[in-house]
């Protein structure tokens, strides 16, 4: 069960920060122990699962930028004890679908919907502006890990439509990934793809690319608390944190990251480095 307030996450009992904290930067990637019984190469990584602002995308404040103007669509007035309240549970919150972080925000569904729509409006006109990059080296990193032979699927909390208009301004066409996911609402359950942290986009893109024989064989990477706990609730392999978005390696590793990296730039390496050590534990295990 996961309850949220401004600034905490409880997950099974267990509380984790998802705010903003300083702490040592490190790349250091830490595995499971093996598990007796695997077949050769059962541990390699091949399906790789990103998140996009703050991971792939450079943020530079768009989201808080965006919130404003659905908080003012609201009449939350920037300046009031109220809005800065709402700030920080945004702030908190990176990652999370964001139509729940406006539900729990402006409590009906009416008010909620158009806070969301206001945001994504926003967002789409920063986006428009030019105010969109990709972080450096996140572009490499993709194409690295494809001609690898693993399968890439990027993620967000974003809309479809808003997801469609970062990709379309970076000039990342279809061809530089697999899939792109975003959360899905629908009455259907089978249908519907619940946003961070719940696993459901990881797992979705399991299913949907068959990359992979099992959880074990998939990397998950963000920028966020959330992304943390949604990449261990799939059952990934490798959950990487960087340090280029919203939270910091305290967070990041308290809601269950397996290696903090400065930036996606260096995700190939760890993951080899992950591989790497999984292999020398089999090979330890087995004996001589």
């Amino acid at each position: 069960m996961t309850t949220t307030n401004h600034d905490r996450t409880t997950v099974t009992g267990t509380e984790t920060a998802t705010g903003t904290a300083s702490g040592t930067e490190t790349t250091t990637a830490t595995a499971p122990a093996p598990a007796a019984g695997r077949t050769a190469g059962a541990d390699r990584i091949r399906l790789v699962v990103l998140d996009m602002a703050g991971t792939t995308v450079a943020d530079d404040g768009l989201v808080e930028r965006a919130f404003g103007a659905a908080a003012q669509e609201l009449g939350v007035v920037p300046g009031s004890d109220e809005y800065a309240g709402h700030l920080a549970y945004v702030r908190a919150t990176m990652g999370e679908s964001k139509i729940s972080v406006f539900r729990h925000l402006f409590g009906d569904e009416e008010r909620a919907q158009r806070a969301n729509a206001a945001f994504e409006r926003a967002y789409a006109e920063l986006v428009d502006a030019g105010h969109c990059a990709p972080l450096p080296g996140a572009r490499e990193a993709i194409e690295r890990l494809r001609a690898e032979g693993r399968t890439v699927v990027l993620t967000t909390g974003f809309a479809r439509p808003t997801q469609e208009a970062i990709l379309a301004a970076l000039g990342w066409d279809r061809g530089l990934v697999d899939l792109t996911l975003c959360p899905v609402e629908s009455d259907d359950p089978a249908a519907a793809l619940r946003g961070r942290p719940y696993p459901d986009m990881v797992l979705a893109a399991l299913l949907r690319t068959r990359a992979a024989d099992g959880v074990r064989q998939i990397a998950v990477a963000g920028d966020t608390s959330y992304d943390m706990l949604c990449g261990r609730r799939a059952g990934a392999g490798l959950v990487a944190g960087v340090l280029t978005g919203a939270h910091r390696e305290p967070a990041l590793r308290a809601a269950g990251a397996t290696a903090v990296l400065p930036s996606v730039a260096q995700l190939p390496d760890a993951i080899a480095a992950w591989e790497r050590t999984v292999a020398a534990a089999d090979t330890s295990e087995a004996g001589p």
